[in-house]
C-alpha cells in the first residue's frame, strides 16, 4: 500500500521533468534551425550586393587603349603642375587638352567637364563647372587639341580641393569611353594684386579725413589764441589842429560869426596867475 502511494507521488514529478526536458530540447533545436536560416539568407544578400557592384563597375565607361591624352595649364602661367598646382580664386583658369588617336578607327571627342571634389573623398562634389560639347572627329594617327576655362569661386581661397577633369569620347562602333585627364589635389589661393580701385578710394578718404582734422584744429587754435590776447582798448583822440575841424554841417550865419569873432590867444597857466595877481593889486 505504501509503495503504491509512493509511486503515485513520484510518477507525476518524473513525468513533469521528462516533459520539460523534451520541450527544452525542441526549443533548442528550433533556435539552431533559425540561426542556420538567417545565416543562409545573409550569405545570399552579400552575394547579391557583390553582384550589383560588379555590374556597376562593368557599366561605367572606361578608357581606350588606342587613345592618349595630355593636359597643359596656360593661364595663369605660374600655376605650376601636378600636385603643386595653385589656382587663383575669382580669376579665370585656362588649359589645353591634347588627344592622340593611336588606333585604326576614328574617335569622336564629345564633351569635356571639370569639377572640384572633396580632397579626402573624390566622390563628393564641391563645385561643378560647365560641360563643354566639342563633337570633334579625330582620325587614326591624328591629334586634336581642346580648350577649356573656368573660374574658381572666391570663397574657396586658401583651401585644397580635388580637381577632376574628364574627357568623354566614343568610337564609330558606339563604344563610349571616359578618361580622367587630371585628377589631383590642388590649392586655391588668393591672388595678390596691386593697388585696386577699392583700396585707392580708401586711401583718398583717409587723406580727406586727415586734411579736415587739420583745418578744424587750426581754426580751434586760432580762436583760442584770440581769446587769450584780447582786444586792445580804443583811445579816442581829439583834433590837435583846429583847422582840421569840419564846420560844413553848421549854418552859414553861425559859421560867419565864428570866423568874425577875434581869436583869443592861448595863455599858459603862469601868465593867467600873474594877471590875476596884478588885478588884485589894483
Amino acid at each position: 500500500m505504501k509503495s503504491i502511494l509512493f509511486l503515485l507521488l513520484v510518477l507525476p514529478a518524473v513525468i513533469f521533468f521528462v516533459d520539460n526536458g523534451s520541450r527544452i530540447m525542441v526549443v533548442a533545436e528550433d533556435d539552431d534551425a533559425d540561426d542556420e536560416i538567417v545565416d543562409v539568407e545573409g550569405d545570399g544578400d552579400e552575394t547579391s550586393v557583390t553582384d550589383e557592384g560588379s555590374e556597376d563597375d562593368e557599366a561605367s565607361p572606361s578608357t581606350s587603349p588606342d587613345a592618349d591624352t595630355v593636359i597643359l595649364f596656360t593661364k595663369p602661367a605660374s600655376a605650376g603642375s601636378g600636385a603643386n598646382l595653385e589656382l587663383p580664386a575669382g580669376n579665370i583658369v585656362e588649359f589645353l587638352v591634347g588627344f592622340t588617336n593611336k588606333g585604326n578607327q576614328d574617335f569622336i571627342l564629345e564633351t569635356l567637364e571639370a569639377s572640384f571634389r572633396y580632397p579626402m573623398d573624390f566622390s563628393f562634389y564641391i563645385q561643378n563647372f560647365s560641360t563643354v560639347a566639342y563633337n570633334r572627329i579625330v582620325k587614326p594617327s591624328h591629334q586634336a587639341t581642346l580648350f577649356y576655362s573656368f573660374i574658381p569661386a572666391e570663397a574657396f581661397a586658401g583651401r585644397p580641393f580635388g580637381l577632376n577633369i574628364n574627357l568623354n569620347y566614343r568610337d564609330l562602333t558606339g563604344n563610349v569611353f571616359q578618361e580622367a585627364v587630371y585628377n589631383e589635389t590642388i590649392q586655391v589661393v588668393e591672388l595678390e594684386e596691386g593697388l585696386d580701385g577699392e583700396t585707392f578710394f580708401l586711401y583718398v578718404f583717409l587723406a580727406a579725413c586727415v586734411v579736415l582734422l587739420l583745418v578744424i584744429g587750426q581754426q580751434f587754435l586760432y580762436s583760442v589764441g584770440r581769446k587769450r590776447v584780447g582786444k586792445k582798448p580804443v583811445i579816442e583822440k581829439g583834433t590837435s589842429n583846429p583847422n582840421d575841424v569840419d564846420y560844413d554841417w553848421l549854418p552859414r550865419e553861425t559859421l560867419n560869426s565864428i570866423r568874425k569873432s577875434p581869436r583869443v590867444p592861448k595863455q599858459s597857466p603862469r601868465m593867467r596867475k600873474a594877471k590875476r595877481s596884478a588885478g588884485f593889486d589894483d
